[in-house]
Formats: C-alpha cells, structure tokens, sequence
C-alpha cells in the first residue's frame, strides 16, 4: 500500500515535471534585455528564446520572430535546443512507460511483481535523464547570461538578464529529480527485500461447504476381562528371588 502511494505521487511529480520541461522549451524568455546604465528604454523589452526572438512594447502585443539560421545561434543554445527536446522526449516516454508498472493497472500480471519493480526502475531512469537533459541547457545558459553580464568588454545594451524559462527549467528539473528518485529507489529497495508476497487467484477449485449438524452417537461399554486361575504355577518371580511369590502360591491351590 505504501509503494503504490509513492507511485501516485512519483506520477505527479513527473507530471508536473513534463508540463514545466514542455513550457520552458518552447517559451522565448530565456534572455531578457538588462535596463541598465544609458539602457533606460523600458517601454521596449527584447526576449532571446531557443526559437525566436520577442519584442514587447507598452500596451501593444508582441511581435515573434522565428532565427532565419541554426547556425547563426550560439553554441549554448544550439545545444540547448536538442537537450530540451530530448528532455521532453525522455520524460514523456518514462510517464508512459510507468503507468504499464504501477500496482493500480493490470497491463502486468500482479503475480509478476519482480517485472513491475524492473518496469519502474526502467522509467524512473529515463525520468532521472531527462532532468539532466533539462539541468544541462538551462545552467549552461544562466551561466553565459551572468558571464556577460559582467563583462567588461560589453555595452550595457548587450547585456542580458535571466529570463522566466530558466527558472521554470529549474523548478521543472527538481520535479523529474524527485519523480524518477521515487520510482527508482523504492522499488530497488523493496526488490532487495527477501520477504516473499503471495498473491490468491481468484479462479481456484475451492468449494465452500455449509456447517453439517453434529449427530448424536451411542455410548459402546466393552467387557472387562475376568481373571483366569491356573493350577501351573507362574514363572514370574518378585525380587528376582530364587522361591515362588505369594501371588503364584495362591494361583496354584
């Protein structure tokens, strides 16, 4: 009852990991423009995404466009790009591949435990992947983003801020952390348990038969043996004596 608790909740989490892994992938504010120095032009905000490029004025929509080329990106988000996909990929195939596994669904036989615990240890893997597929980009890029920051070299209008998608990845890599942490350990610690489960089939040849009134039985007295006098005398002697008992005397008159 407990592992199948922490499943649901494993469930959850991956869920909600997938959700914010999908929506930090396909959001265009990984960088946003620094107000800064002789930057002081807020009714205008850029934002630099894996995808596209965003400009915000006040009070008017924004206006998306997608890069013309791959190969004009930088380095961290071109690779970004295809671990952001592969994150997506990866927690979405571990979500499927769990619900095969829990205790809740029968796509399993429930007498088949050990094959249920390898399933779960199996997506609880991929999960764990995926997070590191989300935690790579998404520090990688903070980490430029702060590297210009103070850069000397640049101008105040080249520099950059942390944008909303990267803190959404983040939040996003500690929920398939903790979902693919709950799937993998709990199962390989109960796997490493020698206690064995049995499992009753419901089709089995036991038959239930009603209480039978106890009948009432008669009384059976068997006869007492008389005893029977001999004119030989015993050969049973008492001590070990070398003359006849009282009792073989008595036996021969």
């Amino acid at each position: 009852m407990a592992n199948s608790a922490l499943e649901i909740v494993g469930l959850l989490l991956t869920v909600i990991g997938l959700i914010g892994a999908a929506a930090s992938t396909g959001m265009p504010m990984w960088r946003v423009t620094a107000f800064i120095g002789e930057n002081i032009i807020v009714f205008e905000t850029r934002y630099e995404g894996l995808w596209m490029n965003c400009y915000r004025q006040a009070d008017i929509r924004m206006q998306c466009k997608v890069y013309d080329s791959l190969l004009a990106l930088s380095p961290d988000l071109q690779a970004a790009r295809g671990l952001m996909c592969a994150a997506v990929a990866l927690s979405g195939l571990g979500l499927l591949i769990s619900l095969v596994g829990l205790q809740c669904t029968s796509c399993i036989d429930n007498s088949n435990d050990r094959s249920k615990r390898m399933v779960l240890i199996i997506a609880g893997s991929m999960i764990l992947m995926s997070c590191i597929c989300v935690l790579i980009p998404v520090s990688w890029t903070g980490h430029v983003i702060i590297t210009d920051f103070y850069n000397p070299l640049l101008i105040d209008a080249q520099r950059r801020e942390l944008g909303e998608a990267l803190y959404i990845g983040w939040v996003a890599a500690a929920f398939l952390f903790a979902g693919g942490c709950m799937f993998t350990c709990c199962n390989i610690q109960s796997d490493d348990k020698s206690s064995q489960r049995y499992v009753y089939s419901r089709n089995t040849d036991y038959v239930a038969y009603p209480p039978q009134p106890l009948q009432p039985q008669q009384l059976m007295f068997l006869p007492q043996p008389q005893p029977v006098l001999s004119r030989h005398p015993s050969s049973n002697y008492s001590y070990h004596s070398r003359h006849p008992s009282v009792r073989s005397g008595v036996a021969y008159l």
